[in-house]
C-alpha cells in the first residue's frame, strides 16, 4: 500500500520540502531507501525498525521501499527518520489522519525517543514558504523552529506521544514565539578593565565603528588577546535580520546551544593555530560552514597569526574582500555569508621582543624576516589597521582607577554608525569598510589639504590602490567619529599612520 508524508531538506543554508513516498508490497522482505540517501538516511532503516517495535508497533514482513523527492538532490542526515516512522504506519494501516497541511522531521532513537537534527531554522522556514501550517519536530528544535511567523510548531518528544497528538487522544501545545532580545552589553568582557593602552583602544574603536580589519602586533603579555575580547561590548547591537541569518548558520553547522531560539550576540571566534583551511573556510562532502562563515556579523580572531598555516591564511583572502566564501566539491557548491570584522594579533619576532625599547631580541640572525615572512603581503595589504600594542609600564599597571567603560566607547561607535546608515540609505551596504571603490569619490569627499595629505603618502610610502582605498575608508570613519561630513587633514594623517607598521616591520 502507498502513503506519503511530508518533510524537509537542507541544501546549504536553505530549507527544501521533501516528499517521502513509502510503499509496502508482496515480496522477499526488503527496505529499501532511494532517492539519494548519505549513509546517514541509509542507516535509517534500522532506527526505524527499532523504534516502531519499542512504541507499540509492529514492522511489517513485506517488501519495503521508501523514496525521498525530489530524487535529484542528495539527502543527508538523520532527519528523515521520523517521516519515515509515519509513513510506514500510515501504509500499513496502523495509522490514518489527515497530513496535507503538515511537515515532519526528527531522528530517532531505537527506544522511539526524538533527537535534535540540525538546520531547523531553515527547514521551518521552507515549510511555512512551502505553505505547510504545521511542524513537528524533536523538542529540542522547537524554541529555534518557532521564530518563523505563522507557522505552528510543536515540539515532540516520542513517537508515542506525536500518535496521540496527531489521533486527538492527547493534544500538544505548539510552541509559544520566541522572542527577539538583544543581550546587554554589561554582560561581556568591559574595556574598562584594560590598564593604559589609549593608541590601541582607539584603533579598536575606529575599526568597529567602521567595520575595518584589525592587525595588532606587539610582546607577550602586551595584552592584545585582552584588547581583542573586548571588542563584542562596544560593537552595535545586532538586528532581527542579522540574528535570524547568524542563527542560520549556528543551526545548519550543529552549533546551537540547546532549546536557543535565536543568536542574539555578535559571534566572536577564535580558533586555535592548527586549523585546516577547510576548517577555517568550511568542508565536507556537503559542505557545512568553517570558522569564517561562523564569525558572520561578528569577530573572528586570530591569535598568533604567524602560527596558522599559509595555506590557512590565504583562504581568508577572497572572503574578507567579498563577505562570501564559495566551497566547491564534488557533490555540491555551496556559498555562505561570512561578513565579519577580521581581528589577527602576533608577536614581532619569535622570542616577541623585537623593537622593544626594554628587552633585547634573543632570535638568531634571519629568524625575524622568516617569521614575519609567513604572513603575505596580499593578506597584509587587506587589513585596514595596523596598530602596535606596547607593554603597559607599572604605573598604568598600579593605577586603581578605572579606564573608560564599552558604554561610554559603544555611544560614539553607535553614532558614528548612525551617520553611516543615513549615508548609505538605499544602498546593499551600511558601514564604511564595505564602500566599493566606483563610490569612493562620492561618499569620501576631502578637502584639499586631505586630499594633499593623501597623495604625499601614497608616494612616501608606495600604497597600493587597495591600500589607498582602505586609507580613504578609514579617513572617513575617523570623521564619522568626529561629527565632520568632509575629511580633513588630521582625519587622513591618524588614518596614515595605521598603515606605517607594515614599513617599520615588513620593510614594504
Amino acid at each position: 500500500m502507498y502513503s506519503k508524508v511530508m518533510s524537509l531538506g537542507i541544501f546549504g543554508l536553505d530549507g527544501y520540502p521533501v516528499v517521502v513516498e513509502a510503499d509496502t508490497s508482496q515480496g522477499l522482505p526488503m527496505f529499501d531507501i532511494v532517492g539519494l540517501p548519505d549513509a546517514a538516511v541509509s542507516e535509517s532503516r534500522n532506527r526505524v525498525r527499532a523504534a516502531m517495535k519499542n512504541s507499540g508497533y509492529f514492522f511489517p514482513v513485506s517488501r519495503i521501499t521508501v523514496n525521498l523527492a525530489p530524487a535529484d538532490k542528495r539527502k543527508s542526515g538523520p532527519m528523515y527518520d521520523l517521516p519515515v516512522l509515519l509513513s510506514l504506519l500510515i501504509s500499513t494501516l496502523q495509522f490514518r489522519v489527515p497530513m496535507e497541511d503538515k511537515a515532519f522531521i526528527g531522528e530517532l532513537s531505537l527506544e522511539g525517543g526524538l533527537r535534535p537534527v540540525t538546520g531547523a531554522l531553515s527547514m521551518a522556514i521552507a515549510a511555512k514558504q512551502a505553505g505547510f501550517s504545521e511542524l513537528y519536530l524533536p523538542y529540542e528544535n522547537a524554541a529555534e523552529a518557532s521564530v518563523v511567523e505563522g507557522l505552528s510548531v510543536y515540539g515532540v518528544s516520542t513517537v508515542t506521544a506525536l500518535i496521540s497528538h496527531l489521533t486527538g487522544k492527547t493534544p500538544l501545545s505548539p510552541c509559544e514565539p520566541a522572542i527577539f532580545e538583544q543581550l546587554d552589553s554589561g554582560e561581556m568582557f568591559d574595556f574598562s578593565d584594560v590598564k593604559g593602552q589609549s593608541a590601541p583602544r582607539r584603533a579598536i574603536e575606529i575599526a568597529v565603528a567602521g567595520g575595518h580589519n584589525l592587525l595588532e602586533i606587539g610582546a607577550p603579555g602586551a595584552g592584545k588577546s585582552m584588547l581583542a575580547k573586548r571588542i563584542p561590548s562596544i560593537m552595535p547591537p545586532m538586528t532581527y535580520a542579522e540574528s535570524v541569518e547568524t542563527t542560520k548558520i549556528y543551526s545548519v553547522a550543529g552549533a546551537l546551544p540547546g532549546n536557543c531560539s535565536l543568536v542574539t550576540t555578535r559571534p566572536f571566534r577564535s580558533p586555535h593555530h592548527t586549523i585546516s583551511p577547510a576548517g577555517l573556510s568550511g568542508g565536507g562532502s556537503i559542505p557545512k560552514p568553517g570558522e569564517i562563515s561562523l564569525a558572520h556579523n561578528g569577530v573572528l580572531f586570530l591569535d598568533e597569526l604567524p602560527e596558522f598555516s599559509r595555506s590557512s591564511m590565504e583562504a581568508l583572502r577572497q572572503p574578507v574582500e567579498d563577505d562570501v566564501v564559495t566551497i566547491s566539491r564534488a557533490t555540491a557548491s555551496l556559498t555562505y555569508p561570512c561578513s565579519i570584522m577580521l581581528v589577527a594579533a602576533m608577536n614581532p619576532c619569535p622570542c616577541g621582543n623585537y623593537g622593544s625599547l626594554t628587552k633585547s631580541c634573543s632570535c638568531a640572525p634571519g629568524a625575524v624576516e622568516r617569521y614575519l615572512s609567513r604572513i603575505s603581503g596580499p593578506l597584509l595589504d587587506r587589513i585596514d589597521l595596523h596598530v602596535e600594542v606596547l607593554p603597559v609600564d607599572y604605573s598604568s599597571i598600579s593605577d586603581n582607577t578605572r579606564g573608560e567603560s564599552s558604554k561610554a566607547i559603544r555611544d560614539r561607535v553607535l553614532e558614528a554608525r548612525d551617520r553611516q546608515t543615513v549615508r548609505f540609505s538605499g544602498f546593499p551596504y551600511r558601514i564604511n569598510a564595505r564602500i566599493p571603490s566606483s563610490k569612493l569619490s562620492e561618499f569620501c569627499a576631502m578637502t584639499s589639504d586631505a586630499e594633499e595629505t593623501l597623495k604625499l603618502a601614497f608616494d612616501r610610502l608606495g600604497l597600493s590602490a587597495r591600500a589607498y582605498g582602505k586609507v580613504l575608508k578609514v579617513s572617513r570613519t575617523i570623521a564619522d567619529l568626529s561629527g565632520d561630513d568632509i575629511i580633513d587633514r588630521r582625519h587622513v594623517a591618524e588614518a596614515v599612520q595605521y598603515r606605517a607598521l607594515d614599513k617599520k616591520y615588513w620593510n614594504r
